[in-house]
């Protein structure tokens, strides 16, 4: 990226290529996986860093994510793959670690609602992750398999518990990982049996979107990767390493979205909304004053 301008251009190229203002994602959690950085845009710690200095933690996680909505909005993307709502554990991989909020349900369902709310007042899309929880994955999926033997009990009071209470939001992601107590057969991702718990246990009735099919905890081709997944009864699936080859094997492999699915989308497209207005240096100041000495 060169320059918002050129950002700006990108997106309305997009749009005009499907002809509708279709919803255009990224990741921007900050920290690490922070698509958009200095010197055009603004760092951010770690989520998990900002948590445990700020001190006013949900405020500073209000702030960070009004100002990444803003520069989103402002460069025409209007959905952003968080919050992250997996719990820190003793186990979990580096890759994710930072990346969330804190290693209680209580703590980590109020900052997921604090990042939520500050995405959608700046029209920006939340979209939550990675159901039904990844905070036990003891190895990056981007390479390998996860898999969590933890009995169903332990795995209804504590992973799945914050995405419980946060099943009202509009959209999210799965996590591509196993549970042997549910199916020791299949990740999340393409597990129908997980994928009932997700609808009836956890009660999540948002629109399913899959994490990046093109990671290597999936087996098979894209095109068996896409469709599985959306047998198990994902409403869309996301490839995202931008290999027009393997573009062309995902396209194949799906359909238009299903009368449900359409719903779904639709429920959530209409919280898009144009910003509040908002003083972004008055909202940088509050959350830099926040972190001082951080």
């Amino acid at each position: 990226m060169d320059s918002p301008d050129q950002l700006c251009r990108l997106t309305a190229d997009l749009r005009a290529a499907v002809g509708r203002e279709a919803p255009i994602l990224i990741d921007q959690e900050g920290g690490r996986v922070q698509r958009m950085r200095a010197p055009l845009w603004r760092d951010y710690l770690p989520a998990l860093d900002q948590m445990a200095l700020a001190r006013d933690p949900l405020r500073a996680q209000w702030l960070r994510n009004r100002l990444i909505a803003e520069e989103l909005h402002a460069v025409g993307i209007d959905v952003n793959c968080a919050p992250l709502a997996d719990l820190v554990e003793e186990a979990t991989h580096p890759v994710l670690r930072n990346r969330l909020y804190g290693a209680d349900v209580a703590t980590v369902v109020a900052a997921a609602r604090a990042c939520a709310a500050g995405l959608l007042a700046g029209g920006v899309l939340p979209v939550l992750k990675h159901i039904p929880g990844y905070g036990r994955a003891a190895v990056d999926s981007h390479h390998d398999l996860p898999r969590v033997s933890a009995p169903r009990a332990a795995l209804d009071a504590r992973d799945f518990a914050p995405f419980r209470a946060l099943c009202d939001m509009a959209m999210g992601m799965t996590a591509h990982i196993v549970f042997d107590a549910i199916d020791a057969g299949a990740p999340a991702t393409t597990s129908p049996a997980m994928m009932r718990v997700i609808r009836e246990d956890i009660g999540f009735a948002g629109l399913i979107m899959t994490d990046d099919l093109s990671m290597q905890a999936l087996s098979g081709t894209l095109a068996e990767r896409a469709a599985a997944s959306l047998a198990a009864g994902c409403d869309v699936v996301l490839h995202c390493n931008g290999i027009p080859a393997d573009m062309m094997q995902v396209a194949g492999a799906t359909a238009p979205l299903s009368a449900l699915a359409t719903g779904r989308a639709a429920a959530a497209l209409a919280q898009r909304h144009t910003p509040d207005p908002v003083d972004t240096k008055a909202l940088a100041a509050e959350l830099d004053a926040l972190l001082e000495g951080a």
